[in-house]
């Protein structure tokens, strides 16, 4: 028999050193009686599939205070969770039961087949014969020819990313409470929600999937509209010491562009964490799948906490709308000005 031409990649040994550590916590966890659950973030789908995303981990219980949300929850709660790496999940689409696997981080990110009308659905996730949690799929209609990316880090969020130690203070310190949203971004959102019916917003960021659940209940707390959420798993991989936010957003991006050829994308961003050379990127590349884009300008305070300004000058050759300013209020008013939404 001969050899295998293509061996396989060697896996780097701090990601070796970290699965270990995590089995250790696992089995530590379990030792305790403590089991496994499925946290199920918002995914996607066009007409005869659906992106489900989620992830299988062990939370640690954390007691409700009096009248129902948790308050004060400081960021580094959700990064106390044990991932449970490689974890058989049952995922319901429409009453079909599938077998996924979660990947080495616990990651659930897999495309199932499914027939569900469009806008809004709900699947079921479960593992470990645990009962099966809820989740929603936004699913974009045939007909539909206009979407929207988002950023969060500060064009959603003001959170200053990526300066490392300021990312730790908002990652693991702060009080989800006072993180405070871009102003009239979300207004922005909803409105081109309104003008473009049926039209999927994806919430793209380079942050970890262990910050979901908090920024799903930011963003329900500040009104912004509910959207699919593609987040990264921080950490090493086979062969890196950690996972490159620019390459997610690019690989995500032109993922989009292959799943929905006939949609163009409104892309939403800020100058300070490579948003404006991705997407100048992307429109060279894909010039017909970009409607417009808009970016945020950080004020002079967060540039200095952000590292700097990372703007493209020069958009001449990318031959769509593209407007820049200090907020929501501002970017709508251009986008309006070139049509992208409708003025009131």
């Amino acid at each position: 028999m001969s050899a295998d031409p293509s061996p396989r990649p060697k896996v780097l040994w701090l990601a070796r050193l970290e699965y270990r550590f995590h089995s250790w916590r696992e089995r530590r966890a379990r030792g305790r009686g403590q089991v496994p659950t499925v946290a199920a973030y918002p995914g996607y789908g066009g007409s005869d599939w659906v992106r489900v995303l989620g992830r299988v981990l062990i939370v640690p219980p954390l007691k409700p205070r009096r009248g129902g949300e948790y308050a004060s929850v400081r960021g580094w709660r959700s990064f106390a969770s044990v991932p449970i790496g490689y974890a058989q999940v049952i995922v319901t689409v429409d009453g079909v039961r599938h077998e996924v696997v979660a990947d080495r981080g616990g990651v659930i990110d897999t495309v199932l087949p499914a027939s569900l009308a469009s806008g809004w659905q709900t699947l079921t996730m479960s593992v470990e014969g645990s009962e099966p949690v809820e989740t929603k799929v936004f699913v974009v209609g045939s007909d539909v020819r206009f979407g929207i990316v988002c950023d969060v880090d500060d064009t959603v969020m003001v959170t200053a990313l990526p300066r490392p130690f300021v990312a730790a203070w908002n990652s693991f310190v702060l009080d989800e409470h006072a993180r405070q949203p871009v102003p009239g971004m979300a207004v922005l959102l909803e409105r081109l929600v309104r003008d473009h019916a049926g039209a999927p917003i994806i919430y793209l960021s380079t942050g970890a999937w262990n910050v979901a659940p908090t920024l799903v209940r930011f963003m329900r707390r500040h009104l912004f509209p509910s959207g699919a959420l593609l987040l990264t798993d921080w950490g090493p991989t086979h062969d890196r010491w950690f996972r490159s936010g620019k390459d997610h957003k690019s690989e995500n991006l032109r993922r989009l562009a292959r799943e929905f050829p006939d949609v163009r994308w409104m892309l939403i961003g800020d100058d300070g964490q490579h948003d404006d050379e991705l997407y100048t990127a992307f429109t060279s590349e894909s010039p017909g799948h970009v409607e417009a884009v808009a970016i945020r300008q950080l004020s002079t305070a967060e540039a200095v906490l952000a590292g700097g300004r990372t703007a493209v000058n020069d958009h001449s050759a990318a031959g769509v709308p593209w407007v820049t300013g200090p907020d929501g209020a501002e970017l709508l008013e251009r986008l309006a000005a070139v049509g992208v939404v409708v003025e009131s």
